[in-house]
């Protein structure tokens, strides 16, 4: 008797999985046909035009590659674009599908990469973007550079943090709840034809509650940009997004990694980026520690200045005190000074 009660039980669970699934895909159809009535219309692909844009996703295409995906250089349509595809084996990846699915098709911002459609036809559903196919941040940043990029003088690098602020802030005030991006890095930013940012992936967002100042939740992000508070107490909200700008805002400057278990100790964890600078500003080398590209010959007096502003400005978003560090909107509108005053 109790054998069979389990195998009905069991064959309920089976059932309910099915539904479930079902009704998901249901959603997601009605979801993406939902939005072609909006200013950002998607568009459904099959698998076989997706194979045949990325030429069988020939791994020479790979733009980046994420924790849960890979995203390819494609062409559709006589059109570029990005293609988004989910490893089939990781644990999360329909999770964090869904998660760009739904937050990406709201985004309509010039520094927010534009989902253009997606295919329903596989495992996990692929996700098509528009073209960003001159690389992340990371690669024009970080040394040693790959050849085939050009390094980003000091204007540009003020120019994309600006870009990226407004993107950040419109997340965080442009809805009716704001989101929290919780992965910005530099390898979540891509670049287009004119260096232009893009804000890409948004596999770890969430939204703040109505009436809420924040949500406890698991610890989701990367090692050196996640805020004290989220590590200590598992507290998040838009002060977190801050705090991670503030940490790009120094990889920017330097061209340096947030981590770096190769730097030279010379104090406790001095690994981490921000302990670094410190050190050389307390000890009166400042210069020695921005990027090559930036000093060139030697800084002017004029952007000295506006590079010692930038570095402030970063270390106020790294404030240990979550209260203490500005809105994105307040650091939108520093760079956007510092950005007109370069012209």
């Amino acid at each position: 008797m109790n054998c069979l009660l389990r195998k009905i039980k069991r064959s309920e669970r089976e059932k309910t999985k099915i539904y479930v699934m079902r009704n998901g895909e249901m959603f997601l159809e009605k979801l993406i046909k939902s939005c072609n009535n909006k200013r950002n219309p998607l568009h459904c692909y099959c698998a076989e035009e997706l194979m045949s844009a990325t030429n069988n996703y020939d791994k020479h295409k790979v733009i980046k590659t994420g924790m849960s995906y890979e995203l390819y250089k494609g062409f559709l349509q006589d059109h570029p674009v990005s293609v988004m595809k989910f490893f089939e084996d990781f644990d999360y990846a329909k999770a964090y599908c869904f998660n760009n699915i739904v937050y990406a098709s709201q985004m309509i911002h010039k520094n927010v990469l534009r989902l253009v459609g997606c295919c329903l036809e596989t495992q996990n559903p692929i996700l098509v973007f528009e073209s960003a196919e001159y690389g992340t941040l990371a690669d024009r940043i970080y040394h040693p550079r790959q050849p085939h990029f050009e390094p980003l003088p000091w204007t540009l690098r003020l120019k994309i943090a600006m870009e990226i602020a407004y993107a950040i802030a419109y997340l965080h005030v442009g809805f009716s709840r704001p989101t929290v991006f919780r992965k910005l890095e530099p390898s979540n930013i891509l670049l287009d034809e004119q260096n232009v940012a893009k804000v890409f992936d948004f596999s770890f967002s969430v939204s703040i509650p109505e009436g809420e100042t924040h949500i406890t939740d698991w610890l989701l992000g990367t090692f050196g940009y996640i805020a004290p508070e989220y590590v200590t107490n598992g507290d998040c909200n838009e002060k977190c997004d801050v705090y991670s700008f503030g940490m790009l805002l120094l990889e920017l400057l330097t061209g340096q990694r947030a981590v770096d278990r190769s730097r030279r100790q010379e104090i406790e964890d001095e690994y981490f980026l921000g302990d670094h600078v410190r050190l050389y500003i307390e000890r009166s080398r400042f210069n020695e520690i921005i990027d090559a590209v930036i000093v060139g010959d030697g800084l002017c007096s004029a952007t000295e200045q506006k590079v010692q502003a930038f570095t402030k400005l970063a270390f106020s978003c790294l404030s240990v005190s979550a209260e203490d560090r500005p809105t994105m909107v307040d650091v939108a509108r520093k760079l956007r000074l510092m950005h007109r005053s370069e012209r």
